[in-house]
């Protein structure tokens, strides 16, 4: 995919915008702070406020232009240019891994997984799979272990059984013979 780096026209923009709001939203750290529900929301149009703002400064706008473009104040747009926010930082992060050809490494390791809304990280889903299976490893070990002591007990309860019969009849045998006394 060609990432248009200094866009020219509308278009351009929209792409490169598009693109560095994509890219940083799937990046490891981004999806770690956007997890808390309550936070996402601003997070997401931080980022995508950062993204517009660092995209319209590659095609030459200035700082009160794109303030007007996004809807945003001109100390917000310089804050997000200068990399004076966190999403200022992490865009202007992206757009440097881009510029260095490394667009393809940022998406490959990310893979989005609809559970319950949550965004995970392919690295977070392989160890959280992982963990997912030694944990039924060891559900299975414990279960075949209630099972081994089912049976014991099981077999402990006939002993048991036949113990107590053993001893009734001791008993009635007792007492046929204190009758007989």
């Amino acid at each position: 995919m060609e990432v248009p780096l200094n866009p020219v026209g509308r278009e351009e923009i929209h792409r490169l915008e598009s693109i560095l709001l994509f890219a940083t939203l799937f990046r490891p750290e981004v999806i770690e702070l956007i997890k808390d529900p309550a936070e996402r929301l601003t997070w997401v149009d931080s980022l995508a406020v950062a993204a517009g703002a660092i995209a319209r400064e590659k095609a030459g706008m200035t700082t009160s232009e794109i303030a007007e473009e996004l809807g945003r104040t001109e100390t917000t747009i310089r804050k997000h240019l200068k990399g004076e926010t966190k999403a200022g930082e992490l865009v202007r992060e992206t757009y440097e891994l881009i510029k260095q050809g490394k667009l393809d490494e940022l998406v490959k390791n990310v893979e989005v997984l609809a559970k319950g809304g949550q965004l995970v990280a392919v690295e977070e889903y392989e160890k959280l799979r992982k963990e997912k299976e030694e944990l039924e490893a060891k559900v299975k070990e414990l279960e075949e272990k209630v099972k081994a002591l089912e049976e014991e007990n099981r077999t402990l309860k006939a002993k048991l059984e036949n113990v107590r019969k053993v001893l009734d009849d001791a008993l009635s045998r007792i007492k046929e013979i204190e009758k007989l006394l």
